[in-house]
């Protein structure tokens, strides 16, 4: 007689460990886990944006979703537009323009320090977004960035996992993040915040939400959350998509017909070859 054994039980995932592997470096990137890790620098290529490294932290961010330093520091006056073309033209990209324009005296440190911090996690967040293609990582010198703050990567990971999570809570549809934009109801008199108010205002079925982010001189996320409330208040919605043209029917084939006339010309024809 065999004796059979109680099988062994089935695999549990353990979600507290989960939990805690989420909250650790690398939870969106394995990759950027691994250079944290590794305390690498240079710049990490991804999908929707572009993280520079120095020694496994992230010093700057960019992403064409998201309002550049430029935008945040000249929008409300903080800088002279002047002064920050003058301060590029004499550096190596936006951190060392900064720290050229820190060391004229003519930015305020504090400003400074707030609108980096501001649009490094405003351009990460769209950086580490879900991706279709692998990142691509270069080793390379720091950026002279300065005195200008760094981040240890998994603040940027669980800041871009709360926002994830805030704007889903808000209105679940992601439509609206990169879509144009149209009223929902143009005839509207609802009543909405002045701040959500400049963002109707710009609604025109052409913009998206980056482009009002960038025309209002603010952060991306920021206007993507104002955008959601809009649309959770029936008062904005994605353009539609139209849908392709289905394609043409292929025309009909016609049955290939040879009358008598037509076999009695290509008989004709043999022979003449022949006789050649």
């Amino acid at each position: 007689m065999t004796m059979v054994g109680t099988p062994p039980p089935l695999p549990v995932r353990d979600r507290a460990a989960a939990r805690d592997r989420g909250a650790g470096a690398g939870a969106l990137s394995p990759m950027l886990g691994r250079l944290a890790e590794e305390r690498a620098t240079g710049v990490l290529v991804r999908e929707h944006g572009t993280l520079h490294l120095t020694e496994g932290r992230v010093v700057h961010a960019e992403s064409p979703h998201a309002p550049g330093l430029d935008v945040l520091l000249t929008a409300h006056g903080t800088l002279a537009s002047a002064a920050w073309q003058q301060a590029t033209a004499q550096a190596d990209g936006p951190a060392e323009a900064a720290r050229l324009l820190l060391e004229a005296g003519l930015l305020p440190s504090g400003a400074l320090e707030l609108c980096h911090l501001d649009a490094l996690y405003d351009a990460g967040y769209f950086a580490l977004a879900p991706s279709s293609v692998p990142g691509r990582f270069r080793y390379g010198p720091p950026p002279r960035s300065g005195a200008l703050p760094s981040v240890p990567v998994v603040a940027l990971e669980r800041e871009t996992l709360r926002r994830r999570l805030l704007l889903h809570r808000t209105w679940p549809d992601p439509a609206t993040d990169t879509s144009p934009l149209i009223r929902a109801d143009p005839g509207t008199t609802a009543p909405v915040t002045a701040r959500r108010r400049a963002v109707l205002d710009r609604v025109d079925g052409v913009r998206t939400a980056a482009q009002i982010a960038r025309d209002l001189g603010r952060q991306a996320f920021h206007t993507l959350v104002d955008v959601r409330r809009l649309a959770a208040a029936g008062l904005v919605r994605p353009v539609p998509t139209v849908p392709a043209p289905p394609p043409r029917p292929a025309p009909p084939t016609l049955p290939l017909t040879v009358t008598d006339p037509d076999i009695a010309l290509l008989k004709r024809l043999r022979d003449a070859l022949e006789a050649l």
